[in-house]
């Protein structure tokens, strides 16, 4: 479960993204975040993975105040969360099978164990054969595919994504859809930020609106 008790997000230059956000996304829901470029969208997704700490209030997930926890223990939550951001953060001096791997690295499995998850994760999202090309040789929407692999290569039990189809023609965004559809319907918890029209339509998932920072009924 994740849980926003009264959460607001204020940067050094004084710019308060997030203002006393209060909601519970329960574990297996697939909600959804809309709002105009700007509105903190990006911000929440953050505050939930622990890249930024809240300025006020308590983000926690799984019952753990994620602001709270030392960097050893933050890194364990870690492996529970899948994140796909907007810029890919794709390694291009490395082939796909080690983008996908470099989560696993840091875990205690053997190489075996390694390949079996990753050959796993390909397989999810099509892309199982291509495992020696580099990112470079991938259509746009074969990177944003990558990413997802990576992000689910260590099983985790909440998914976020970010703009997952922000730069992507109609048929690529699709299959992306398709992707998060079918990780929510096992039971994976499924944050996902958007503009894209389209997806809400498909899905018809839970949705939070974002205006200025402010969650709108």
């Amino acid at each position: 479960m994740i849980d926003f008790n009264n959460v607001s997000k204020r940067y050094a230059n004084g710019y308060e993204a997030l203002k006393h956000i209060s909601l519970t996304v329960n574990k297996g829901e697939m909600v959804f975040i809309t709002g105009h470029s700007g509105a903190g969208k990006s911000t929440l997704l953050r505050l939930i993975a622990g890249i930024e700490n809240a300025s006020h209030g308590a983000v926690t997930v799984n019952g753990q105040n994620v602001g709270a926890l030392r960097e050893s223990a933050l890194a364990v939550l870690r492996r529970n969360i899948g994140l796909v951001f907007q810029d890919h953060k794709l390694l291009f001096d490395r082939n796909v099978f080690e983008n996908i791997a470099l989560p696993l690295y840091i875990g205690d499995y053997t190489p075996s164990e390694v390949g079996k998850r990753v050959r796993a994760a390909l397989d999810k999202v099509g892309l199982l054969g291509r495992e020696k090309h580099n990112p470079v040789m991938l259509s746009g929407g074969e990177q944003q595919r990558l990413c997802i692999a990576r992000a689910i290569v260590n099983r985790p039990s909440i998914l976020i994504a970010d703009e997952p189809t922000g730069n992507l023609d109609t048929e690529y965004a699709t299959q992306i859809v398709d992707l998060f559809k079918s990780f929510n319907q096992v039971g994976v918890t499924t944050l996902i930020s958007t503009h894209d029209a389209a997806m809400i339509e498909k899905l018809r998932p839970r949705t939070l609106h974002l205006d200025h920072g402010v969650l709108v009924p």
